[in-house]
Parts: C-alpha cells; sequence; structure tokens
C-alpha cells in the first residue's frame, strides 16, 4: 500500500516575517470549547471512511500506514504533515480523511484534520457534516477557531478544522501571514497532536505555496493512473520539503475487499 523510502531532504522553517501566535490562538483548541458531532457509521462505510467497517484488509492497510507515519514522525519530533497528489483525483482527501482516524484511533495520540484545500473543501462532505463556519471563516473574517472546531464522539480524539466555501485566491491566502501564524499555533498547541493537512494537488500552486510550512508530506499517488513522469514532477515541485513517503492509493487488491 505504500512506500515509506523518502528523497533526501533539508528542513524548511516558517520566514521569520510572519508574525507570531497571539497567546489566545495557543490555548483555543480545548476540546470542551469545539462542537460535538455525531458521525453516521453507515453513511462512513459509503464513502469508503475506515470508521464505517468492522475489522477488514482495507482497516489493516491504514494501520500499516498509521504505524509507519508515526515512526518516521516520532522519531524526528515532527506533529504537522501536509496530504497531497501529483494530479486530481487520486484520492488524497480520503486518505488523508483516513488516515487521520487511524491515528486518532492510537492510544495517547490525538489528531486535528484541517481542510487546507480552500478552493474546494470537501472533508465535510465526506463525513457528511454541515459545518457554519470554516477555515476561509477564520482567515477572511476573524471568526474565532474555536468556534470552528468539530469534536468527533465516535473516533478517539479526533478533532476536524473544516472548510465550508471556496476561495477565490487560495493561494495567496494560504502563503499568508493570517495561515503562517494559524499553522504556527497548531503546531506549538501539543506536542502529543498530529495536526493533518489535506492540500490541493500539485497541479495548483495552493499546495506550492504551503508545503514549506509543514514538517512532512505525505505523497498520494494513484495505483494505474499516476504516470512516472507526473511522480517525478511532484518530487520536483517538492525539493527541499521532507517526504516521508508514497501511499499507492485505488489499489485493485484493497478495492475487491
Amino acid at each position: 500500500m505504500e512506500n515509506t523510502q523518502s528523497k533526501p531532504v533539508r528542513d524548511h522553517r516558517i520566514d521569520s516575517h510572519y508574525a507570531a501566535p497571539e497567546a489566545k490562538n495557543v490555548s483555543m483548541f480545548e476540546s470542551n470549547k469545539s462542537r460535538s458531532v455525531e458521525l453516521d457509521r453507515h453513511f462512513l462505510r459509503k464513502q469508503r471512511i475506515i470508521a464505517g467497517y468492522d475489522s477488514c484488509p482495507y482497516i489493516d492497510a491504514y494501520k500499516v500506514l498509521r504505524t509507519r507515519v508515526l515512526q518516521k514522525m516520532r522519531e524526528r519530533g515532527w506533529n504537522t504533515l501536509a496530504v497531497t497528489s501529483p494530479h486530481v483525483n487520486a484520492g488524497k482527501t480520503l486518505a488523508a480523511i483516513n488516515l487521520s482516524i487511524s491515528l486518532a484511533q492510537e492510544v495517547n495520540q490525538t489528531v486535528l484534520l484541517v481542510d487546507a484545500s480552500l478552493r474546494n473543501p470537501s472533508i465535510h462532505r465526506y463525513l457528511g457534516l454541515e459545518p457554519r463556519y470554516g477555515l476561509a471563516d477564520h482567515l477572511l473574517d476573524r471568526i474565532a477557531v474555536e468556534d470552528i472546531l468539530l469534536h468527533s464522539n465516535d473516533i478517539g480524539q479526533l478533532t476536524i478544522l473544516p472548510g465550508n466555501r471556496p476561495m477565490i485566491d487560495s493561494a495567496e491566502m494560504l502563503s499568508s501571514p493570517q495561515m503562517a501564524s494559524l499553522v504556527e499555533a497548531l503546531k506549538m498547541h501539543s506536542a502529543a497532536r498530529f495536526v493533518v493537512y489535506d492540500l490541493p494537488h500539485l497541479q495548483t500552486a495552493d499546495a506550492l505555496a504551503f508545503v514549506p510550512q509543514v514538517d512532512a508530506v505525505l505523497l498520494v499517488i494513484e495505483a494505474g493512473a499516476t504516470t512516472q513522469d507526473e511522480l517525478k514532477h511532484a518530487f520536483e515541485h517538492l525539493q527541499g520539503v521532507p517526504v516521508i513517503g508514497t501511499l499507492l492509493n485505488k489499489s485493485e487488491q484493497i478495492s475487491r475487499n
């Protein structure tokens, strides 16, 4: 399902001109401040989300991925991960959701899943949610993050920072000081928390503008569809950003189960 071999790269940090997060932001993620939501297991299964399944090879594959991601991230002291793909329709959003759920089911592991696909947010649709606010409302209208967060009662320690409306200037906003400040606040909140960002694919400027702000990237490739040239170009785009591995998605072997 996945290959954790990574290309030698150097770590990037947020540029010093970005504004530091306010003290209030660092404590904004208390679970008692986020709105609790119930997820429909039948609906999740129809969306191929592992929380809707009983034990099966599909779930086991994500447990293997979870273990390898945790090992790679923990040994380097990293806690922010972006999920992207070389092209559209590789299934990276579903992969980000399933990985986040699997991580949240680990004992003593808390996870925040962020819908950073600002031009086409879709995590809430996969989960059957209708959020009142989304990330765009925080970035554009200063809606407090604690008023946007959704906490699942069904899935371990999983909290979601959803999107809800598309943004025209998504690439500019993802590289803005406001977004950099939020990313830093999320990272600083707790070393025990993993923050997973669902990004657009790499044929947009959005992902390229954002990935230098995270610790590492997981690259989702589509079995039978992603070409060698697309994969090569993806690694070229990500040069200078740690890639902890690739996830082979839509495998026939998994799909038959």
